[in-house]
């Protein structure tokens, strides 16, 4: 079948373009990120396994994508840079595989070049995703300040300017782009703090790149640890997120490597 196969930045991005497609995106293989490229209409999927992490988190969402009938896998996070889909494309060396890219004959240690050409010929998924929570909470207020807790920075809203904001998602900038840091519909959010997941760092150090990004826009930005809290999972992050890394505005804001993430954002 002539499917076309696709690669993307992140699954917060996509647009009409990806129905049908075998899609490689730089997502983590959680479970917002694998229902937001079920919603997008993706024939199948290979994400980044974001170091798998805490309760295997970074690739939760096979299962559940297999559930609707969908093929998917992940490739590892020390292969290829999560949050580049084209790196995923080209380096990407599979990690993990569900029923349905099994079936199409994905196995681990594949090329994620030879993957999708399977992935190809996979079962069309027979269901459609169901809904998925709103991925946004407020957690409380610290004095002045509110706390949000976002599952992922596509939950990111205009009105999230001053706020606290603990991220489900990795640390990665996007492709690379400073401008994808914290932003709404391609507007910077002067968020007073912000945290994320590290995804394991991985290769090329990528799990913590906007925080050097932010610490120039003057935000305190930390990551915390995948072993700590399920990435995809923002109120799992303030249960349970140890810091991993911090920049220069967060660490001059009292942050340290080792903290509970809770007890900094406490601080503020």
């Amino acid at each position: 079948m002539n499917r076309p196969i696709l690669a993307a930045e992140s699954v917060t991005e996509l647009g009409t373009e990806v129905v049908g497609a075998v899609l490689v995106v730089g997502s983590h293989g959680g479970l917002i990120a694998c229902y937001l490229g079920a919603k997008a209409g993706a024939h199948a999927l290979i994400l980044n396994d974001a170091g798998i992490g805490l309760d295997k988190a970074g690739i939760a969402g096979l299962a559940w994508l297999d559930a609707i009938g969908m093929a998917a896998a992940t490739v590892s996070y020390l292969s290829a840079r999560i949050g580049d889909g084209k790196d995923g494309l080209e380096r990407g060396i599979i990690s993990h595989a569900n029923p349905g890219a099994s079936a199409a004959g994905v196995a681990a240690w594949m090329k994620a070049g030879v993957a999708v050409r399977l992935l190809v010929d996979a079962n069309a998924p027979h269901s459609p995703p169901p809904s998925y929570a709103e991925g946004r909470w407020k957690l409380g207020q610290v004095r002045e300040l509110e706390v949000w807790t976002l599952d992922s920075v596509g939950k990111l809203l205009p009105d999230d300017a001053g706020r606290v904001l603990l991220i489900g998602s990795h640390g990665a900038l996007h492709g690379g782009r400073p401008d994808s840091a914290l932003n709404h519909c391609g507007h910077a959010i002067a968020a007073r703090a912000a945290a994320f997941n590290d995804a394991g760092i991985g290769i090329d150090g990528v799990g913590t790149t906007r925080l050097p990004e932010l610490a120039r826009r003057g935000i305190p930005a930390v990551t915390v640890a995948c072993t700590s809290a399920r990435i995809g999972d923002g109120r799992s992050m303030h249960a349970s997120g140890v810091i991993s890394c911090v920049n220069e505005c967060a660490r001059s804001a009292g942050a340290n490597v080792g903290d509970r993430l809770a007890d900094w954002v406490a601080t503020l």
